[in-house]
């Protein structure tokens, strides 16, 4: 597993938001599971491009954070479904302000990132 080797600035609000949701996936696994996607299975159909393993490290991130608790039901096979904590609720609110964000400024958006891909394969 990684182990960091530079200790995370932790001075201000963004530095801590950017330790606790830093992962390609982890917004989306917040929305998702708030949703009401809470398998491990449901999250993974929802976001295809993410490997399993991925999702695992980041969920367990999410959980040491307290944004998610994990429930293990005693069965066979075993079932594992997660939740948003009230801690984890309360970020709903900015991850749907960022969404609307993106979304007003989707084409704009798209053409930088898209125009930043094509300059790199240019080089």
């Amino acid at each position: 597993m990684y182990e960091r080797k530079i200790l995370p600035n932790l001075n201000c609000g963004l530095d801590l938001i950017g330790e606790v949701l830093y992962g390609k996936w982890k917004i989306r696994l917040l929305w998702f599971i708030n949703e009401g996607f809470l398998r491990p299975s449901e999250l993974q159909k929802k976001i295809p491009d993410a490997s399993r393993r991925v999702l695992n490290i980041q969920l367990k991130e999410l959980e040491e954070h307290e944004l998610i608790s994990k429930k293990i039901f005693a069965v066979v096979p075993p079932k594992v479904e997660y939740s948003l904590t009230d801690f984890g609720k309360t970020l709903i609110p900015v991850i749907s302000a960022l969404g609307q964000w993106g979304d007003e400024n989707e084409e704009r958006l798209r053409n930088l990132i898209l125009n930043r891909l094509d300059n790199r394969s240019e080089k």
